[in-house]
């Protein structure tokens, strides 16, 4: 008899990679409640396929670093177009350096690429129920976050758009390609960078990559995020050690398949 189950959770994948989107397609097509409707590339099109969906629409997976506008940027624009449709974030970024960042600007929970697959249905389930979805290293991120209280310390003394130009900053990007990135005016991005370096009690651009390797955050200008100083030989041909949904596609070409989280780098732009 053939399965007559309605989908009653209906997803939206926003990641620019194809390959990871077939990832996360392959992962969730083993729950028969969950239903991929849409697919988008980039930050502007996750908007037009929201607003195309209207009504039809339960859980938005989206990526913190999309081409045309950062994932953060099309979560603040959700949440005043959509302020009832949830968004679950997906990154290989660890959950210390953007969970709780995520967080407050609305999110219902923050994932880790290199999550199991079980993680991630239960994840999409629970925010597609309303619920707010919060992994171990999550809720020790927003301990620590509560524990300073006012009296913040690395990165999440910035604010978002200086984090932003932060995380380019620090992946060897100038001031000019910066502005053309984010659609801002070069004295526009000097300011945020003088605002970041007085906030990181560092000087120049030397200091401020060495402050981002000290908290984690240095990415390579090819964009992998270490965690030591050496960068993998040959950025899309990474050797992996740490399983989860990278296991669902090939580990080849940029980015790493689904996001897999090495235990020594860290792909950032997926």
């Amino acid at each position: 008899m053939a399965d007559t189950t309605v989908p009653s959770i209906r997803v939206l994948l926003g990641d620019d990679h194809r390959i990871v989107r077939e990832g996360l397609k392959q992962v969730l097509a083993d729950a028969p409640e969950v239903q991929v409707v849409a697919e988008a590339a980039s930050g502007p099109e996750v908007l037009d396929r929201v607003q195309a969906l209207a009504g039809a629409l339960d859980v938005v997976l989206l990526d913190i670093a999309l081409p045309g506008m950062d994932g953060l940027d099309v979560l603040q624009a959700l949440r005043r177009s959509h302020p009832r449709l949830p968004v679950l974030m997906l990154s290989t970024y660890p959950e210390k350096q953007y969970a709780v960042r995520c967080i407050k600007l609305g999110a219902h929970g923050y994932l880790n690429k290199s999550a199991d697959p079980d993680d991630m249905l239960a994840a999409v389930r629970k925010v597609a129920a309303g619920g707010v979805y919060v992994t171990p290293a999550t809720a020790e991120a927003l301990a620590a976050a509560v524990g300073q209280h006012g009296a913040q310390a690395g990165p999440e003394a910035l604010s978002h758009r200086e984090h932003q130009v932060f995380r380019l900053l620090t992946q060897g990007h100038s001031v000019s390609q910066i502005g053309a990135q984010l659609g801002l005016a070069p004295n526009t991005v000097s300011t945020y960078r003088a605002r970041i370096l007085d906030k990181t009690g560092t000087k120049n651009d030397v200091e401020l990559a060495l402050y981002a390797e000290r908290h984690g955050q240095r990415c390579h200008p090819w964009g992998f995020c270490s965690s030591s100083p050496t960068p993998p030989s040959k950025p899309g041909h990474e050797t992996t050690t740490r399983p989860g949904l990278a296991q669902q596609t090939p580990k080849v070409g940029p980015p790493l398949a689904m996001g897999l989280a090495p235990t020594t780098h860290e792909v950032c732009h997926v």
